[in-house]
């Protein structure tokens, strides 16, 4: 099965990417990443190795293990030391892609627990200060999210407390942002049955990391950034988070540079799309991406967990990789029409006009009508020679199963150029995009490594679509017992076994695919991710 294409013949302009000339080998890439889960550190790692680029990752050591923190002292000291060696070593500028909340909390659910105060914490963040004054080689960008407050009761990712006043506080962040633009409001105790000191505790938490995106404003006016992300985890359009975005957003206009920030719903996925925008700005390649979707309608919802229509998301996470939508460039044919001069294709899978989640163990209500026109989709672009690579955002943690299935019959799941469909519609789209970009930026360059490409491709196969999207919710009983806790060392190996046999039998379903799946582990012990050690066949 050919797992590549050349890239379709047009009579248009040549593509963004073909007028510019070949560049030479890349300098390595620097992650600071959000956690150690797969998703933050492997999904990077595939997207800077399909544009043939080395990626430098911190010793294991330092990193967080789920909620024990990472060495933040020592992740600073390493990426000093690192980008110190590194900008000594090559004539090429190196970049650096940090995560604030690993750099100034050590990892995400530090950032939500830890009792660090905010002058430590601050300090860590001022390590970019030095890194900036003491490497002039090295371009540092960040990115920041704004904290969530979920809405469910599991106090697994949050506070201990969560599990008793998680729900609460999620409505009471709600409830406050209603009030924003007045100027009388009831007393809290009018607004929240929970008791002040969490109130306080958890309030605290949200301010330091306030500050903490605040500051990090400031370092990107005075040049210590050269670019910076905040992205929102988890939030909704009447949140904590949402209401913060707005505080955010008010500095973002007034500061000269900040109309450069980029804003949006994401978060695990912000790795992978900073290692994209480092490619494309490196060798000065701006990617041209058609979107397309089956039902133009779906665009328009708001995806559940985010807070704005789902074409804003596709727009903002476009301009964080570094690609233009190939519709706005000029000359180019409208949405609807003959497709316009692209260097990829990405479909859209648009959200249902429902809240089903694949993270739950309920049933599924599908929609075949629908699959079976986006598959239609795919099929006509792929025949027509685009590189197609596909956005399943119809649901929440998971693919579409009827897509899938669909893609199966006809023989087109492994022609996608890249695939994604896990958590949020926003981490479904950073890194799909990333996967899509790293791509573009191969061929234009003659980097390309199509091995690692089909590597990438096949484990979010596997992960999104073949494990979240079935056999999580196949073995969701009697693997974790409808248990929000994580699993004990002796179940978690009994799971791994389990779902590693279930997606051997998937992957070798699937035909020839040039690619092994070595080793599955549960990197928290929980069902809501999986790690897959993969390795393309000789």
């Amino acid at each position: 099965m050919t797992l590549d294409r050349p890239a379709a013949k047009a009579d248009s302009a040549p593509s963004a990417s073909a007028l510019k000339p070949a560049a030479p080998a890349p300098a390595p890439l620097v992650l600071l990443p959000l956690d150690e889960r797969p998703v933050n550190v492997q999904l990077p790692a595939d997207v800077a190795a399909i544009a043939g680029t080395t990626l430098h990752l911190p010793p294991s050591v330092l990193l967080p293990d789920f909620r024990t923190p990472g060495d933040a002292a020592g992740l600073g000291q390493w990426l000093r030391t690192t980008l110190t060696e590194l900008s000594g070593e090559t004539a090429a500028p190196v970049d650096a892609l940090v995560s604030l909340d690993m750099l100034c909390y050590g990892g995400l659910i530090a950032s939500r627990t830890s009792a660090d105060d905010l002058p430590s914490v601050i300090g860590r963040l001022e390590e970019l200060k030095t890194i900036h004054e003491r490497c002039p080689g090295v371009n540092v960008d960040a990115v920041g999210l704004v904290m969530r407050a979920s809405s469910n009761s599991a106090s697994v990712e949050e506070p201990d407390y969560w599990h008793l006043h998680g729900h609460e506080l999620h409505v009471l962040g709600g409830s406050i942002h209603r009030y924003l633009d007045e100027s009388e409001i009831p007393p809290l105790s009018e607004l929240t049955r929970v008791p002040a000191e969490v109130v306080a505790d958890f309030e605290r938490r949200r301010l330091r990391n306030h500050i903490v995106n605040l500051h990090s404003l400031d370092l990107a006016e005075s040049g210590v950034l050269r670019t910076l992300a905040i992205t929102a985890d988890d939030t909704a359009e009447f949140s904590a988070g949402s209401a913060e975005q707005t505080w955010l957003r008010h500095w973002m206009r007034a500061l000269p540079s900040g109309r450069s920030v980029h804003m949006y719903p994401g978060a695990d996925e912000v790795g992978a799309t900073l290692v994209a925008r480092s490619l494309t700005a490196r060798h000065g390649i701006t990617p041209r991406i058609h979107i397309e979707c089956a039902h133009p309608e779906a665009l328009q919802r708001v995806p559940p967990y985010e807070n704005q229509p789902l074409t804003a998301s596709i727009d903002r996470q476009l301009g964080i990789v570094g690609a233009v939508r190939a519709d706005d460039v000029e000359g180019a044919g409208k949405v609807g029409a003959e497709v316009p001069a692209a260097d990829a294709i990405l479909v859209v899978h648009g959200p249902e006009d429902g809240r089903q989640d694949l993270a739950s163990a309920a049933p599924l209500t599908s929609d075949e009508r629908a699959a079976a026109e986006t598959g239609a989709l795919i099929q006509r672009l792929l025949a027509e020679g685009h590189h197609v690579a596909l956005a399943d955002v119809r649901y929440p943690n998971g693919a579409d199963p009827l897509l899938g299935d669909w893609l199966i019959e006809h023989g087109l799941l492994l022609e996608l150029e890249a695939y994604s469909a896990w958590n949020t519609a926003g981490n479904t789209l950073g890194s799909v995009l990333s996967l899509l970009v790293a791509g573009v930026v191969g061929r234009a360059t003659g980097t390309l490594d199509e091995r690692a490409r089909r590597v990438a491709l096949v484990r979010r196969l596997l992960d999104d679509f073949a494990y979240q999207g079935v056999i999580r919710r196949r073995r969701f009983e009697e693997l974790f017992r409808l248990d929000s806790r994580p699993l004990t060392p002796e179940r978690a190996l009994h799971a791994e076994d389990v779902i590693g046999a279930d997606l051997q039998t998937t992957l070798q379903s699937w035909g020839p695919t040039g690619v092994d799946l070595v080793r599955t582990a549960l990197p928290w012990k929980r069902a809501f991710e999986v790690g897959l050690e993969l390795t393309a066949q000789q």
